[in-house]
């Protein structure tokens, strides 16, 4: 039994498949955390409920291990939920006042109460068995007649056994430089991860994770959370002077600020949480499984991404019919199955500088609209798809001087720009309904399979002046409620679209907007040497299938290094594959071995896509390796991409892992040096590798013969 609740002791456990999560109703009526990793009998958490402290100076010690913090009475540590009642009273006293256990899904709602004003607050546990994980999230009400105002409304807080499990790993990052890894070793105090941007951002990621020192990709304890949100968002790590760990996260209190009328109920975002006694590596396995069936939206989440070809870096914003044609015959040459038109098709979008928010084809550059252009690609095998920034707006548009009031702002001061572009109010319905609109004209009135959505500068001046006071911080929320309903409602309309989220390269992932679009875009960094530590980071918390990757130009327009194209082919085959480079420029040979590498990639991305990932070599280390496995078709791919050879250095090796140690494989390295051995050999005495000169790479084909 997944959930069940003991009467006697008035602890709830909670069971996946290899792990309990325990809590229990301690004396003051908290809903306090009591053990949460390998299974234990739950009659062996009994005595944590006592209660107890330190002094009279420290009371209410056990506060800091409750599942619920609201701010108020004797807590000082970091709240979860804030409040102003109607009276002016800013302090909650909240205790557990009933309980319910759901089936199908393994869910367990505990209800707490103030024990004077009309607010309720249900924590909600859904349990994930089969890939150790529970989701969290929090609904408020307010059952009475007067009006509160929330200014906190965290999604959960996770509490880590024993305080040695504290070192932090996370990723930070800038644009062309997302998805960092980092590590910290918490000592008392607060590490706060966080967006005060309006979306995601590329500077840090909802998701966390914590461990022993000595864990490693496949070895130690690992407890990790990922927030399910676009917007605001904040994850406080908190090491309490009485050795606790505890993780609080959900909308960034920041500037929020949200009316609770009567009747009225808040639901935070998902905020799951997991456990892993092998590492980070089985932490981002149990990740990867778990978005590809619970949380990819469900039309394409089965089904292989396809091969595109963008014509942005070709082209910029100098785009018409004939050239587009000319290039999509070349994509089509090479295999390609998607063909992707960017920025500058619409309005006077002849630089970054106007015409963003007028969403009508440009006739100059497209006199028969895009039709043609789409009947040409169509007829060469290849499905359509186009760049929208629907978010946004020039100054210099129809848009924006038909309607300035809908951008955010303020009346005494003049909007800063951002790529040449203000954010239009998305809280506002007519602004929604405008997006709803146009986008539902252009992909009913043309043959479009494939939606690249961007967003290229985060929120300033948040002003929404025409509400009450009391609504006007809720537009960080009301953006991305709206966003989320738009995507909801075009995936309804057209379930043969696929979306992908951009966001100034890699500013929009998160598990949020992973419900609604089926891919995202890394990072504006093709550098493929790059790319590989931005890859590396996202593999600890999103799977390879969701990650679109380019194979650009030799010279990659950032770094200006001068790479191989197997090497860019390879580097980018680590996630779904796409082909941004000016192919005009490229010389037959290279287009020859795109074909070839087009082709290669078309046999393995089942298992790259849906495969279980390892990661054997860290790019930091001078040589990237990264092992892809099919249990269901017992066979594996590994890349092996290096920096540079020094001192005539032999041969390293690699130690494959996911394989079955007593079976035999069949191990061919770029369709040339085959041999044969066990999976035992392969995990313990490894595979030789020998990587010439700079940015040497292979990839290697393993499948099971006997």
């Amino acid at each position: 039994m997944p959930v069940f609740y003991d009467q006697d002791t008035k602890i709830f456990v909670l069971e996946t498949r290899n792990t309990s999560y325990i809590i229990g109703i301690n004396q003051a009526g908290g809903v306090q955390s009591l053990h949460w990793g390998e299974k234990v009998n739950h009659t062996d958490c009994v005595n944590m409920l006592k209660p107890h402290s330190h002094s009279s100076f420290d009371p209410n010690i056990e506060k800091e291990k409750e599942e619920c913090c609201p701010w108020g009475g004797l807590f000082y540590a970091e709240p979860s939920i804030k409040a102003v009642f109607f009276d002016g009273v800013r302090d909650l006293k909240m205790t557990y006042e009933t309980h319910t256990i759901n089936k199908s899904p393994d869910e367990l709602i505990v209800t707490m109460k103030d024990e004077y004003y009309n607010m309720e607050v249900d924590l909600v546990y859904r349990i994930i068995e089969e890939f150790d994980l529970i989701e969290r999230h929090c609904i408020i009400r307010n059952t009475g007649e007067d009006s509160f105002l929330m200014e906190n409304a965290g999604s959960a807080v996770w509490n880590i056994p024993n305080p040695d499990n504290s070192k932090l790993t996370y990723v930070s990052g800038k644009w062309a430089g997302e998805s960092q890894l980092r590590q910290y070793s918490l000592t008392e105090g607060k590490f706060v991860l966080e967006s005060r941007k309006g979306f995601t951002s590329p500077n840090f990621n909802p998701w966390f994770a914590l461990s022993n020192e000595a864990a490693d990709e496949e070895y130690g304890t690992v407890w990790f959370g990922v927030l399910a949100w676009s917007g605001n968002w904040k994850i406080t790590v908190e090491k309490t002077s009485f050795g606790n760990v505890r993780v609080v996260g959900g909308i960034n209190d920041f500037d929020f600020g949200w009316e609770m009328l009567k009747g009225a109920a808040f639901e935070t975002p998902v905020f799951v949480g997991g456990y892993s006694n092998q590492g980070y590596g089985e932490m981002s396995r149990k990740l990867h499984e778990y978005q590809r069936k619970y949380i990819l939206p469900k039309e394409h989440a089965d089904k292989p991404r396809k091969v595109l070809y963008n014509s942005w870096e070709a082209t910029g914003f100098n785009v018409n019919a004939e050239e587009q044609m000319v290039l999509a015959e070349k994509a089509a040459k090479l295999g390609v199955e998607l063909y992707v038109i960017d920025d500058g098709w619409f309005g006077t979008r002849n630089n970054d500088q106007s015409g963003l928010g007028d969403w009508h084809v440009n006739k100059n550059k497209f006199p028969e609209g895009l039709t043609p252009l789409i009947k040409k690609v169509n007829a060469l095998g290849m499905d359509f798809g186009i760049w929208v920034e629907p978010e946004m707006v020039n100054p210099d548009s129809e848009l924006f001087r038909a309607h300035p009031d809908w951008v955010y702002g303020f009346p005494t001061r003049i909007g800063s720009l951002g790529r040449n572009q203000l954010v239009l109010n998305l809280s506002k319905d007519e602004v929604k309904d405008f997006i709803l609109d146009f986008m539902s004209d252009l992909l009913a009135n043309n043959n479009i399979k494939f939606i690249k959505w961007d967003m290229n500068r985060p929120v300033s001046e948040p002003g929404w002046m025409e509400v009450p006071e009391k609504r006007r911080k809720e537009i960080w929320v009301r953006h991305i409620i709206n966003l989320y309903a738009i995507w909801s409602k075009l995936k309804s309309m057209f379930p043969e679209v696929v979306f992908e989220s951009c966001a100034g390269g890699g500013g929009r992932i998160d598990l949020g907007m992973m419900r609604y679009a089926d891919q995202f875009w890394a990072s504006d960094n093709t550098d493929a040497f790059d790319r590989l530590s931005i890859q590396e980071g996202y593999s600890y918390a999103y799977c390879s299938k969701a990650m679109m990757c380019w194979v650009t130009d030799p010279i990659n327009y950032l770094n200006h290094r001068k790479l191989p194209i197997r090497y860019r082919f390879l580097s980018a085959m680590m996630g779904s594959l796409g082909i941004g480079g000016n192919l005009n420029e490229w010389s037959d040979e290279d287009l020859g071995e795109a074909g070839r590498m087009v082709g290669l990639y078309k046999e393995i991305r089942h298992i790259v896509q849906e495969g279980k990932q390892y990661r054997l070599s860290s790019p930091g280390s001078g040589k990237a390796a990264v092992q892809y496995t099919d249990d269901k078709m017992n066979e594996s791919v590994v890349f092996v991409l290096g920096h540079s050879q020094q001192f005539a250095e032999s041969p390293f090796r690699i130690y494959l892992k996911g394989l079955a140690p007593e079976r035999t494989y069949l191990v061919e390295c770029e369709g040339e040096e085959v041999l044969r051995m066990s999976g035992g050999g392969l995990k313990n005495v490894g595979l030789p590798i020998a990587l010439k000169g700079d940015f040497g790479s292979k990839i290697i084909r393993i499948k099971a013969v006997d």
